[in-house]
């Protein structure tokens, strides 16, 4: 049975000294959080929170289901809608640590779930993580943002749905191997280049797995010392606010995107979430393809990333809810088993849906599916 519901626009609103502006517009020491309720006719006390570092998905076919089944939902973007070239994972979540504040206090909710959704799952866990665990004071580029001050109030359960490891990790995994210099990106090693005629076809032994996997992380390395090295030559000029922008090459090449035995599911080969991964790898919108020495630590780095989601997930308990996709072209299960075997201490209900892309896009009876399983999940918690 469908549910009438409304959709309402609202603004959270709230006051951030910064000493430098990283968003295009808007007033100095004022951040606007644009957000969407979703109101269904029924009345709850409970609400299911999206958000996501770049936002927008307040159309998605999960979130419209779950309102259309009377499940109450918020979708929040932060302040980084659609540009995540400067994006600080800690801003990100003290965005959504305001509308999760402001749904309580204001729009009165009693209980908050989590709705990890995509890359907002690792946000998701980031947020609980700070509000379980509190400990970051500082970004990784080492400008002073205390999340332990803002004493975010634990969610009441985290939902992972079709979500991956985190920005670091996952971009990590994506990165072209082939690189070995990032002042000459397209001067690649044939050996590793997935996309070349000359290089390695599938399918990939594990040899080459292994030796491909350890290339990447040494690549992220490398770019991560270079804006380390840059960082430190600007405060040691006494400009300890300047920034420098630089673009990425390479970050969608993956072995799993060709090899449908690498972490297999039942995606394409030969095909990712953004089409066809020979051409997203250098295009405009592959992860990372431009950015910010402040924002490739807090974002992107590997080792550094406050918002790594295995890490977060080791430091938070309760109830969680992960659902996986069983053709995710983003997501594949590997992530899912990496997040549930990090996160020792929740009370995990896991769940496959066979054949369900990224975003249900096209498979409406897979997205009902995966919004009665939320659904179901939240009024089975006390």
């Amino acid at each position: 049975m469908s549910v009438n519901f409304q959709r309402i626009p609202y603004l959270v609103v709230f006051d951030e000294i910064s000493a430098f502006k990283d968003t295009y517009g808007g007033a100095i020491g004022k951040v606007a959080v644009e957000a969407m309720q979703l109101k269904p006719e029924v009345p709850s006390d409970s609400v299911v929170i999206f958000s996501h570092p770049i936002g927008g998905g307040s159309w998605l076919p999960l979130v419209t289901m779950l309102a259309k089944m009377g499940v109450h939902t918020i979708y929040a973007n932060t302040r980084y809608r659609g540009n995540d070239t400067a994006l600080i994972m800690e801003r990100a979540v003290m965005d959504f640590g305001a509308v999760i504040r402001h749904a309580k206090e204001r729009l009165g909710y009693k209980k908050v779930y989590l709705g990890g959704w995509s890359g907002g799952g690792a946000q998701s866990l980031f947020y609980q993580a700070e509000a379980q665990d509190p400990r970051v004071t500082h970004t990784p580029a080492g400008d002073p943002y205390d999340l332990t001050a803002a004493k975010f109030e634990p969610a009441d359960g985290v939902l992972l749905l079709a979500a991956h490891l985190s920005r670091n990790l996952t971009l990590t995994e994506w990165m072209d191997a082939s690189i070995e210099d990032e002042s000459r990106p397209f001067e690649r090693n044939s050996k590793w280049n997935l996309y070349a005629a000359e290089g390695p076809k599938p399918p990939y032994s594990a040899d080459f797995i292994a030796e491909y996997r350890a290339r990447q992380i040494a690549r992220n390395r490398r770019i991560t010392a270079w804006v380390k090295q840059e960082l430190a030559g600007l405060k040691a000029q006494g400009l300890d606010n300047h920034e420098r922008c630089f673009t990425v090459q390479g970050t969608m090449a993956d072995p799993r995107w060709l090899d449908p035995l690498v972490d297999p599911n039942e995606r394409q080969p030969n095909h990712c979430m953004l089409g066809d991964p020979s051409v997203v790898n250098d295009g405009p919108v592959g992860l990372a393809r431009f950015t910010t020495l402040r924002s490739w630590l807090s974002q992107w780095s590997y080792d550094d990333s406050n918002g790594d989601g295995l890490k977060c997930a080791g430091r938070i308990s309760g109830p969680m809810l992960v659902i996986e996709n069983g053709a995710d072209d983003a997501c594949t299960p590997s992530h899912a088993a990496r997040l549930m075997a990090a996160a020792s201490k929740c009370q995990i209900d896991h769940h496959l849906i066979a054949g369900a892309n990224h975003y249900y896009f096209g498979q409406t009876p897979l997205a009902q599916q995966a919004a009665e399983l939320v659904k179901g999940w939240i009024d089975r918690q006390p």
